[in-house]
């Protein structure tokens, strides 16, 4: 088979896919997930036509797949890729840049600048704010620490590129007690602990406590949140900011969804003083709706991220004043990750964009208002895209999301928030519909009814 004609297979098969979206269960059945066992052999002594390498990986892979890119996956706050997006990422992977430096590849590496400028424009980012395209929330928290450690180890005297943590002066960290547990996996690998934290008590929607806040004496970092995980809440940004920078502290924020607020006029208010903060993570495989993976930091002053993330070597083509993308970012060697974002901002704008955000809101807040309506208990504020939801007591909760999950309708997960056990649904899909909210409920409340005629 000609790489045309394979590609075109791809291409058929993809399309395939995606149009099954709306008519297939939500989660893969049992039988597709035990079809899997076909996969399992030994490494084949020679080659195949790479034709049934594709058709064996569509027939068994395909139906074993959770249609997270469909229109009732309300789980993990993450969204299905827009069509635009699913093509340039085509395009861009038949292209095959490493986008790590300009001069080899000044295509990708400009689209991504350009998209990163795009960006600090649509949430109103200080000008001159430095960032990186990475693979998610996580790499995005790690990357913009990166640069705040620099930054507080500097202004103490250290140099902790060049000599490390060993006899640095410490860091204090302090965080929200509803703080991300990937923002602590980051605070682990930079060396600074998950546990040596200082923990800010929260209120009930997550919040972190300004008033609580403790004094700040030496290199510190402040981290708050943008979009509590459970409950979409977010922290006091104002007033954890102006505590913070008074004691001389670097803020940094973990928006992995929330950031997206400042998108739109209806809800940046959630986010006021987010901007006045120094560092920024967030993802737009969630709420700017692109394929994984693509995660964003951004930096203030773009400098300590520079110190943090550059690499020299005498083979590496580095001269020159163009950016290079490896400068802000952990990896040398990295995907051209800013092109699907530079098209869905493209293709957009600023109108579709917010208009995307503020749909997600509203059929979060459709979703509460038939749960409860029903006797369902809906535990969070819904002021964003997040709805907590539990049935009864756990067991009968738990029962019932056992049941949604089966029943292939929606895809919602469990959660215990706050010391309660709920379904935790996450409206984030450019895809989901009126329509598809409606469906939704009614699966709900199937399986409701059929746990209590169970429990009878």
């Amino acid at each position: 088979m000609t790489t045309p004609t394979l590609l075109r297979d791809a291409a058929e098969r993809s399309i395939s896919y995606l149009e099954s979206l709306d008519v297939r269960p939500v989660a893969p059945t049992p039988q597709a997930i035990a079809a899997l066992a076909a996969f399992e052999r030994s490494l084949p002594d020679g080659p195949q036509d790479p034709a049934a390498t594709l058709r064996e990986l569509d027939t068994i892979g395909s139906p074993a797949t959770m249609a997270m890119a469909g229109p009732r996956f309300f789980g993990f706050v993450i969204g299905g890729a827009l069509p635009v997006t699913v093509a340039s990422n085509w395009l861009s992977v038949a292209w095959d840049q490493n986008t790590g430096l300009h001069a080899p590849s000044p295509g990708t590496a400009a689209l991504e600048r350009i998209a990163l400028d795009w960006l600090v424009e649509l949430f109103g980012l200080p000008k001159g704010t430095g960032g990186g395209f990475v693979t998610g929330a996580t790499t995005a928290n790690f990357t913009a620490l990166a640069a705040a450690r620099n930054s507080v180890l500097r202004r103490a005297g250290w140099n902790v590129e060049a000599d490390g943590l060993f006899g640095a002066p410490p860091i204090t960290v302090i965080i929200g007690d509803e703080a991300h547990p990937t923002l602590l996996k980051s605070l682990g690998m930079l060396g600074l602990g998950r546990n040596r934290v200082v923990r800010v008590p929260v209120d009930a929607q997550g919040r972190m406590r300004a008033d609580a806040l403790p004094a700040i004496a030496g290199p510190t970092i402040v981290c708050a949140q943008a979009g509590n995980v459970n409950s979409g809440a977010f922290d006091p940004l104002p007033a954890i900011v102006a505590h913070a920078h008074a004691g001389g502290a670097w803020v940094h924020v973990d928006g992995a969804f929330g950031l997206w607020a400042l998108a739109s006029p209806t809800l940046a208010h959630l986010a006021a003083g987010l901007v006045d903060a120094d560092s920024w993570a967030t993802d737009a495989h969630k709420w700017l709706n692109v394929p994984y993976d693509s995660g964003i930091a951004f930096v203030r002053d773009p400098a300590p991220l520079r110190a943090a993330m550059a690499i020299t070597a005498e083979y590496l083509p580095t001269e020159g004043t163009a950016r290079n993308p490896s400068d802000y970012t952990p990896e040398l060697s990295r995907k051209a990750r800013g092109v699907d974002v530079w098209a869905a901002l493209r293709t957009l704008g600023r109108s579709g964009i917010a208009a995307m955000i503020e749909r997600c809101c509203a059929h979060a807040r459709t979703f509460a208002r038939e749960l409860a309506a029903a006797g369902c208990t809906v535990h969070n504020e819904v002021v964003l895209n997040q709805v907590v939801v539990s049935f009864g007591d756990a067991m009968r909760t738990r029962d019932v999301i056992a049941r949604i999950q089966a029943d292939g309708t929606l895809w919602c997960g469990p959660t215990i928030w706050q010391g309660h056990t709920a379904a935790r649904i996450s409206v984030s899909s450019w895809a989901t519909t009126e329509a598809d909210v409606a469906k939704s409920v009614t699966a709900i409340l199937r399986c409701l009814d059929h746990a209590r005629a169970n429990a009878a």
